[in-house]
């Protein structure tokens, strides 16, 4: 039996997290399935009722997905509670190389990619420099206060 791995955040802008990380990740917004225009129409067709659909659910997509197809689909489902306490769990997102890279080099390039994500609503939390042990890392929340590493 096949399995695929499927992420799912909860939150209360689906758009605005699928737009901010497409961005984080190089991800894009997840087509409608089965050549229909828009996920709305997709799930007409389906049978869901439309008073099930909220004001502008199904424009636009909820998901983004790999382009290249190798990492798992992510899901941003909405929910009427704010996030209140930290992550349990979190996404690290390693740009740097691993450490057969030299620590200034990817000290660059996790620095260049959380001035990038900052520009697109992160915000920083911490950074981790500790240069005798070879480690730079940054914590950041995405718009609606997920933690994320960028190492």
């Amino acid at each position: 039996m096949e399995m695929t791995l499927q992420l799912t955040i909860d939150c209360a802008d689906p758009q605005r997290l699928v737009a901010f990380w497409s961005e984080a990740l190089g991800y894009v917004p997840e087509p409608a399935p089965g050549g229909h225009a828009t996920w709305r129409d997709f799930w007409a067709a389906a049978g869901v009722p439309e008073e099930e659909l909220p004001a502008g659910a199904g424009d636009v997509p909820e998901s983004i997905v790999d382009p290249a197809g190798q990492g798992p689909r992510v899901w941003f489902q909405q929910v009427p509670e704010l996030k209140a306490v930290k992550n349990r769990i979190h996404l690290d997102l390693k740009v740097g190389g691993g450490r057969d890279v030299p620590l200034a080099v990817r000290t660059q390039r996790v620095s260049a990619t959380v001035e990038r994500l900052v520009q697109t609503g992160a915000r920083v939390l911490r950074t981790t420099d500790e240069p005798d042990m070879g480690h730079y890392a940054v914590v950041l929340q995405d718009p609606e206060g997920n933690e994320f590493c960028v190492v």
